[in-house]
């Protein structure tokens, strides 16, 4: 078996996994800023990193997960600008600020509890690290990186980049053309340079979340927080830091900056980033107001906020939003539209199909297909940077075997069958994380009722009874059940 490559974004290539410590893996990930429901563009960040936490844990590596819940800092416009997203929500809706934030923090984990996203080992929230924030900021300003301004606490980017000509070494943004704008935002003037960033805010006297600090009453600047809570968690250097690809900048590169500030290095050994979920070729986000929430998807009913009109066709289930997700490379773009769910739909049905199949295969005294090698074209696949796509594809190759067997134009040994019911296991249900939908507690009365209804329809069909026959299997195609008749007998899937 190959060993695990992961594509740093740091460095810009794919790098030999070697953990910090062995056989230990530390991982903070950026996780969301509740004020609003989840939606599709959450869901990709938590699968993705979900992946990666059930593939490390798979290999056999003990994995410290933490992904942050960000429930104060982030202002409106990702920068220094506007009011904090929590704080505006919780004054238009008249409610305390922390009363949105658990309002929002509750249905995300829902969401990703229907998704299958696992819980991350130690999820913290910014506002319960302001001491560790304050701490950070004046190792910052004791490094001769920060400076106060009005009370405010600012990062000096110019300064940094000129000590330690890092800042851009992430999102590939040249410095340069940055400290060489001289246009000033409105509210920022209190700033030496456009590009510097904050690390403490004043609050100003509506503002309703603040702390006391040595530098006023305010709040901590959004970088902060996570710079803070790995740190605790995870110490100076650990293993990866991921989130969406939107992160890069300001935010990770700030991160960098500000731990680099402190400590000399940055905060992670490889920098991981997904790609976006898009509409029309467009990100899909909160605040390009083109976003459908998960729970819109699971009831199936979203208006276009411009047209009016439904923009999905039929509700999709959590499983098939985690399988179109894990259809595409987390590197690449993903484009949403109800062609490209319909199709997950069908390929993630075909799947569950494929492993009930599996255990009703009759065995053979030897096997006319040879399938060892899927088990290393599967492990190849993910240790070459998580490549779930080409997993899918090895899958859907066995699944052809399956059928093959099934239909009697090939034969396995029950050692080869129980080889692909174990690939199955580890790789679809382990490793990416799907479940069977139509499993549930009652599944055995099901198949009970079911196979008391083929055995009265076979009882039929030996008394020639067609017309019973035929109207048992008429009526189960109806409720989407079809039947096929095999030579061991009649078997039947939804459709």
């Amino acid at each position: 078996m190959q060993p695990l490559l992961i594509y740093n974004t740091l460095t810009r290539q794919k790098e030999l996994f070697t953990p910090l410590t062995p056989d230990h893996v530390g991982m903070y990930v950026c996780g969301p800023t509740v004020y609003g429901d989840a939606h599709l563009g959450h869901a990709r960040p938590a699968i993705t990193f979900d992946l990666v936490f059930r593939y490390l844990r798979h290999l056999g590596y003990k994995v410290r997960y933490v992904r942050n819940i960000t429930d104060v800092g982030h202002l409106e416009h990702d920068a220094d600008e506007g009011e904090d997203k929590i704080a505006k929500k919780a004054r238009l809706e008249q409610l305390e600020p922390m009363e949105v934030a658990q309002y929002y923090t509750n249905r995300y984990h829902a969401s990703m509890d229907r998704l299958g996203v696992l819980r991350p080992s130690i999820e913290p929230h910014a506002s319960g690290h302001i001491i560790e924030q304050i701490e950070i900021i004046q190792k910052i300003i004791d490094a001769g990186f920060a400076y106060v301004s009005n009370g405010s606490v600012y990062f000096d980017v110019r300064k940094y980049h000129e000590a330690t000509h890092k800042y851009g070494c992430l999102s590939g943004r040249v410095i340069d053309e940055m400290l060489s704008t001289t246009r000033e935002l409105d509210g920022q003037n209190e700033k030496r340079e456009t590009a510097d960033f904050a690390l403490w805010k004043k609050a100003a006297p509506e503002h309703i979340m603040r702390w006391n600090s040595p530098w006023s009453v305010g709040f901590p600047g959004w970088h902060t927080e996570c710079t803070a809570m790995g740190t605790k968690y995870l110490g100076e250097m650990f293993d990866i830091h991921g989130g969406g690809m939107d992160l890069m900048f300001p935010h990770h590169e700030s991160e960098i900056a500000q731990q680099t500030a402190i400590t000399g290095h940055g905060p992670c050994k490889y920098w991981m980033h997904n790609n976006m979920i898009t509409i029309n070729g467009q990100k899909m986000g909160k605040s390009l107001g083109n976003f459908i929430t998960l729970d819109e998807f699971f009831n199936g009913s979203h208006k276009n906020p411009q047209t009016g009109e439904e923009m999905l066709d039929q509700p999709y289930s959590p499983m098939t939003i985690r399988f179109f997700i894990l259809q595409a490379h987390y590197r690449s773009t993903v484009d949403f539209s109800n062609d490209a769910l319909v199709a997950a739909e069908k390929g993630y049905t075909r799947l569950m199909q494929t492993f009930k199949t599996l255990k009703s295969l009759q065995p053979s005294k030897t096997s006319s297909v040879d399938v060892k090698e899927y088990r290393q074209k599967c492990y190849d696949a993910m240790n070459d940077d998580f490549n779930t796509p080409i997993v899918i594809s090895h899958l859907f190759d066995m699944a052809k075997v399956v059928n093959t067997v099934n239909d009697h134009k090939a034969t396995l040994t029950q050692a080869d069958i129980d080889e692909l019911k174990d690939l199955f296991q580890t790789f679809v249900f382990d490793v990416m994380g799907l479940r069977d939908e139509a499993s549930s507690d009652n599944t055995a009365i099901i198949d009970g009722l079911m196979q008391m209804i083929l055995d009265v329809r076979a009882t039929a069909k030996a008394n020639k009874d067609w017309t019973t026959s035929d109207k048992i299997r008429d009526n189960l195609a109806a409720l989407g059940i079809a039947v096929k008749d095999g030579k061991d007998g009649a078997t039947w899937e939804l459709k």
